[in-house]
């Protein structure tokens, strides 16, 4: 189960944006309307991870062994 970060659309100019976590399947399909208010909503995409493949950039400063 993943925790997705959804943002209502306001309707009205100047309101603000009410955000909040939802848990489910990743393979569950978006939210299109807010569950306690019905506004609609729309997915916000947050941190993430860097995933590197070979030599990192800390063992490169380090003399090889002979």
């Amino acid at each position: 189960m993943a925790t997705y970060l959804y943002e209502t659309i306001p309707k009205k100019p100047g309101q603000k944006p009410r955000q909040f976590e939802y848990v489910q399947k990743m393979s569950d399909p978006a939210l299109t309307h807010d569950p306690e208010s019905g506004l609609p909503v729309r997915r916000l995409i947050v941190g993430g991870s860097l995933i590197t493949r070979g030599t990192s950039i800390l063992s490169m400063n380090r003399p090889k062994r002979r």
